[in-house]
């Protein structure tokens, strides 16, 4: 039995901060005075893990899946959604080698969360915490994610599919 084709995908994804709203990442409650604006929980580190894994197999974005105009979408657990695609990449007989992802953020200090946050992503994609990597940079003060406008996150993925 031969190894699958490697497929690697690439997803990026950015929120506005806002007062009223909790900061979820990786589907970790990070205590913070601003969160993420967003229609779901505006998890941007789960969108961008899940965006990723949709261009591994070419199976469009976040937004096509769930768009932000149907109400069933609204507050949503970005974990869950991850979940959901990760039935569609299964479905097409990928199976999720590794996970490699970035949340870009001035405030606040991250590093206490990131191995909660590589947890509950590998428990809600179905795999070994060890092939899930996820860290934390800060933009020392540039850009709209330095200026405290925003956060943002990327990831890369490998996803074997096939014989």
């Amino acid at each position: 039995m031969g190894a699958g084709v490697n497929r690697v995908g690439f997803g990026f994804d950015l929120h506005p901060l806002a007062r009223d709203r909790t900061l979820i990442l990786g589907g970790v409650t990070v205590p913070s005075e601003v969160g993420l604006r967003g229609h779901s929980d505006a998890d941007v580190l789960a969108h961008a893990v899940g965006e990723a894994l949709l261009g591994a197999l070419a199976l469009g974005d976040l937004g096509h899946h769930f768009p932000d105009t149907d109400p069933q979408y609204r507050g949503v657990s970005s974990l869950a959604l991850l979940e959901r695609v990760m039935e569609l990449v299964r479905g097409r007989g990928g199976r999720l080698v590794n996970v490699d992802a970035t949340v870009l953020a001035q405030a606040p200090r991250l590093a206490p969360y990131l191995p909660e946050m590589a947890k509950r992503l590998a428990d809600a994609l179905a795999v070994p915490v060890d092939v899930v990597s996820v860290k934390a940079k800060s933009p020392e003060g540039l850009g709209v994610v330095g200026r405290r406008e925003g956060i943002a996150a990327m990831a890369v993925v490998s996803v074997e599919v096939g014989e």
